[in-house]
C-alpha cells in the first residue's frame, strides 16, 4: 500500500527529546516500512526515517527561532500534499482537524489521528461542520464529547517492544516524567512524594508557554533535600531512569487523551499510580499494572502498596496491549477499510 504519513512540523520526527505526537509517528511509520508498505513521511527536514522521507522545512520549528507564524509552513506544507494526493493509496494526517476542508477535496482516501484533547466548547461546532470526515482516537474517553464525530477506531499508542526494557535496579525513588505543566501537575507529585516519605526524581520538559506556573508553584517545592530535578530527556536515559523508580506518579488534572508516559513506564516493569482523569483507567489494570486513584490521599496509599505488584506481569502486559506492531496492524487494517471504501464511494463529502 501506498501511504502518506503527515507529521506536524513542531518537532522532528523522531524528536530528539520531548515530543510525544512525533514519536508516536514515528514508531508507526518505522513499522508500515518494515510491514513491506511504501511509506512517504511529510514532516521537518532533520526527520530520521527508513521511509521516503519528504521535508517541509529543513528544521523543527521548535528549534528554528527564525520561524515566527508556524501556521503560514503547515498551511503550505498541506496544499503541496494536496496537489501530490493522487499518488498516494492513503493518506494519514497526524495534524489536528486542520486538514479536513482542503483533503476533502480530493478523491484519495484519507484519516486523521486526533492527538489532543477534544473537549473544548469550539471543537463541537468543527467537528459538526466536518461530520464525514474519518478520524481516529487514541482512547475511548477521548472521543466521549464528540459523538457526532466520524469516529472509524480507537487506536492506543504503542512503542517498540524493544525500546525499553526493565534495567536491573533497587528501586529507591518516586518518578515523575514527561512535562512541566498545570495539567500533569507536578506540585502535586512532589506533595505526594512527601507524604509518603520517598524520594522523588523528576525527568521533565519547561515549556515556555508553562513558566510561570513552574516559577510561582513548582519551584519554591524544588529546594526540599528530596526533591531531584533532572530535566528533560530521551529516550537513551528513561529505562534507566524509570527502572530506578518504585512507581511513576501520574497526578494528572485534566482529560489526558492518553499519557504516553504510563506504557513507557509498564515496558521497564515499573507501576503506576495515576489520578482518574481521561484515558487513565482504559491503560492501567488496577491491582495489576498499577493503582488508578481519585486523589493524592488515594495516592499516597497506592504508592505503599505498589511492591505487591509483579514487574514481570506489568512487562508482560506492555508487550500485550502497548507494542507499535500492535498499533501498526490495527492502522492497517482501517487504512484497507477506507481503502474499499474509498473504491466504492470515491470522493468523500464534507459536512
Amino acid at each position: 500500500m501506498r501511504i502518506a504519513q503527515i507529521a506536524p512540523l513542531t518537532e522532528a520526527v523522531p524528536p530528539m527529546l520531548y515530543g510525544g505526537t512525533e514519536r508516536v509517528i514515528s514508531w508507526l511509520t518505522e513499522d508500515l516500512v518494515a510491514l513491506g508498505h511504501d511509506v512517504t513521511l511529510f514532516a521537518s527536514g532533520d526527520s530520521v526515517t527508513d521511509a521516503r522521507l519528504e521535508p517541509m522545512w529543513p528544521r523543527a520549528l521548535r528549534l528554528d527561532g527564525a520561524v515566527r507564524d508556524p501556521n503560514a509552513l503547515h498551511m503550505m506544507m498541506l496544499e503541496k500534499i494536496f496537489r501530490r494526493a493522487d499518488e498516494f493509496d492513503l493518506m494519514h494526517f497526524h495534524t489536528d482537524y486542520y486538514a479536513f476542508s482542503l483533503m476533502s477535496q480530493q478523491r484519495t482516501p484519507f484519516v486523521t489521528t486526533m492527538h489532543g484533547r477534544l473537549d473544548l466548547p469550539e471543537h463541537q461546532p468543527v467537528f459538526e461542520t466536518f461530520s464525514s470526515v474519518p478520524v481516529i482516537s487514541i482512547s475511548k474517553s477521548q472521543l466521549r464529547p464528540l459523538p457526532g464525530a466520524n469516529w472509524v477506531a480507537t487506536i492506543p499508542h504503542g512503542l517498540p517492544v524493544n525500546l525499553l526494557r526493565p534495567r536491573p535496579a533497587r528501586p529507591s525513588y518516586l518518578a515523575f516524567l514527561g512535562r512541566v505543566s498545570p495539567e500533569k501537575r507536578l506540585d502535586n507529585a512532589i506533595r505526594i512524594a512527601r507524604r509518603c516519605g520517598i524520594p522523588i526524581k523528576i525527568a521533565a520538559k519547561i515549556d515556555r508557554a508553562d513558566f510561570d506556573y513552574f516559577s510561582e508553584v513548582v519551584r519554591p517545592l524544588l529546594d526540599a533535600p528530596d526533591v531531584e530535578f533532572i530535566g528533560e530527556i530521551g529516550d537513551d536515559r528513561k529505562a534507566e531512569f524509570l527502572s530506578g523508580a518504585t512507581a511513576l506518579l501520574v497526578p494528572i488534572d485534566w482529560p489526558e487523551p492518553f499519557g504516553l508516559v504510563m506504557i513507557e513506564a509498564m515496558a521497564c516493569g515499573v507501576p503506576v499510580v495515576a489520578f482518574n482523569r481521561g484515558s487513565v483507567a482504559e491503560i492501567i489494570e488496577d491491582g495489576v499494572t498499577g493503582f488508578v486513584v481519585e486523589d493524592e490521599t488515594g495516592a499516597v496509599e497506592a504508592v505503599r502498596k505498589v511492591e505487591q505488584l509483579s514487574r514481570k506481569i506489568i512487562r508482560k502486559k506492555f508487550e500485550e496491549r502497548f507494542t507499535s506492531r500492535r498499533m501498526a496492524m490495527d492502522y492497517i487494517s482501517v487504512y484497507r477499510k477506507l481503502v474499499e471504501s474509498a473504491r466504492e464511494r470515491p470522493r468523500l463529502v464534507v459536512g
